[in-house]
């Protein structure tokens, strides 16, 4: 269940102008919501990237939900002259930012470009996790709520007062399921924050620069799988993973991602691995963890218990 704080505001308003910058598929839920409930002038967004085996040039999640919506798309990697003209040119009352994926520059901070200014949902409870990678980063710390914040950009890194937060209880969810759910819950917060700011009732808080902590680019190398860590370590690199920072394993000098995994009750030596009762254990350096889901380097994603049946000898694992 979702806690938020900050009421929604009760008095109806008219519907604002707003310009729409975003990427991924952690934006779309803010679009379609900011969509529904004003009138989305101008969406930018980077791009079409390479991607996947064919090499073929890709539109962002934001620019296809923008062309069904039937908004005009800007596409760009950086913010100059030509893309602040067209923003003037919009008009927008507020300037909406969700992981787009570059600097704004100061001269669409100014609050005469929008004269709501230019607000952000940023994927955690400020000031922490100021950065890029907020959610996997909580995760990895061992957050217990992990939440959003609806924050007004300024010029140094996520740094601008917040006016609503909302946040989620972590459990044991993963990076994905985490970032869909903040992701909703974002768009409804940032809905309600630009009707209590065209009402003139959202209250700012400054951060706390004492409590602040950064959330830098996760590396591919800070989720490798390691015996010498505690299973709890292990595991929340395997919550925190994604496609593009997976969490690797080497069992028996073969690779392979663990795509999901629990605690175990097994005590076994660190390095050493215990197939049982259908089971796949990994001793680690306090406890145990269990398999549940993995994927074999140039194979597809299987049941552990079935990769596990074709274990041999007395396996080892260690780093991929």
């Amino acid at each position: 269940m979702a806690t938020k704080t900050n009421g929604a505001a009760d008095s109806p308003t008219d519907r604002l102008r707003i310009v729409f910058m975003g990427t991924p598929e952690f934006a779309v839920p803010s679009l379609s919501a900011l969509a529904e409930a004003f009138d989305v002038t101008l969406v930018l967004t980077r791009p079409d990237a390479v991607r996947g085996r064919g090499k073929r040039l890709v539109p962002s999640p934001v620019k296809e939900r923008a062309l069904e919506l039937g908004i005009p798309v800007l596409e760009a990697k950086r913010i100059r002259e030509d893309e602040i003209a067209a923003i003037r040119a919009a008009a927008p009352d507020a300037i909406c930012v969700a992981a787009y994926g570059a600097i704004l520059p100061d001269a669409v901070l100014e609050d005469r470009v929008a004269r709501l200014g230019c607000v952000n949902v940023h994927g955690s409870l400020l000031p922490r996790w100021r950065g890029a990678a907020p959610i996997q980063r909580a995760i990895l710390a061992g957050d217990e709520r992990i939440g959003i914040s609806i924050m007004r950009m300024a010029h140094d890194l996520d740094a601008g007062p917040w006016c609503r937060q909302a946040w989620v209880e972590a459990g044991d969810k993963g990076a994905d399921e985490l970032m869909g759910e903040l992701a909703r819950l974002g768009a409804d917060e940032l809905v309600e924050a630009l009707r209590e700011l065209d009402a003139g009732t959202a209250v700012w808080h400054e951060q706390d620069e004492a409590f602040v902590t950064y959330a830098d680019k996760i590396e591919k190398s800070e989720m490798r799988l390691a015996p010498t860590d505690s299973a709890d370590a292990n595991l929340r690199r395997v919550r925190a993973a994604t496609d593009a920072a997976p969490a690797r394993a080497q069992v028996s000098g073969h690779g392979l991602r663990v795509v999901s995994a629990r605690l175990g009750k097994e005590g076994i030596p660190a390095g050493t691995v215990l197939v049982q009762r259908g089971t796949v254990t990994l001793g680690c350096a306090d406890g145990s963890l269990d398999l549940v889901c993995v994927k074999p380097d140039g194979k597809r994603a299987m049941d552990a218990k079935a990769w596990g049946a074709g274990l041999r000898g007395e396996p080892v694992w260690g780093v991929a």
